[in-house]
């Protein structure tokens, strides 16, 4: 089982995994209640939600397309930040779910399959996906590759809000992004509607 499934478990969120039992799936659960104070007080809202912020993560403001910017510190040993963006585009924009999923998981060269879920937190559908591998790392207005980066993940959310969607998506070295994911799961369980 890969590292980053491990982890996954661990934190206590359920995700159909090739070659993982379901016992091994249900060891992690149990485990969002205590990521929970990993939430700070500070909040971001968009498209009618409202979301804590983790306590350790620095909030980098707006920027081209995106609500929210946060830098999430880099893990021991790795050189590079990570990074969680928040988009929103306006109700009924931004394409939907499964074309951006499918969009965040064409941005990688993977080393395994995917992890796809899908849940309701506080009354919203939320969709969930994780990669790891080579980051083609998009940048600019035409989205093209900017150089590659070994040994990156991605968490993906995607909330279906009141007044649209609202992308949730953490980029950044696989130790780092293993360290701070207890805190993504956190602060997708608190999404809440304004």
């Amino acid at each position: 089982m890969k590292r980053w499934t491990a982890a996954l478990l661990l934190a206590g969120f359920l995700f159909p995994v090739a070659g993982c039992t379901k016992q091994q799936q249900q060891q992690g659960s149990g485990q969002s209640g205590a990521n929970m104070a990993s939430l700070g007080s500070l909040t971001g809202t968009a498209g009618g939600i409202r979301w804590s912020i983790p306590k350790r993560w620095t909030e980098q403001g707006e920027r081209q397309m995106r609500v929210a910017t946060y830098a999430v510190p880099a893990a021991e040993g790795d050189a590079e930040t990570g990074e969680c963006a928040v988009y929103y585009f306006g109700k009924d924009q931004g394409g939907t779910v499964d074309q951006n999923i499918e969009r965040w998981i064409g941005q990688f060269e993977p080393d395994g399959v995917p992890a796809k879920s899908r849940k309701d937190v506080n009354g919203m559908k939320v969709t969930l996906v994780q990669v790891a591998g080579a980051y083609l790392a998009p940048a600019g207005p035409m989205m093209q590759s900017s150089g590659k980066k070994e040994n990156f993940r991605l968490l993906g959310g995607i909330v279906e809000g009141p007044e649209g969607s609202v992308f949730y998506k953490f980029t950044g070295p696989e130790k780092t992004v293993a360290a701070a994911e207890g805190e993504f799961n956190a602060m997708v369980e608190s999404l809440a509607k304004i």
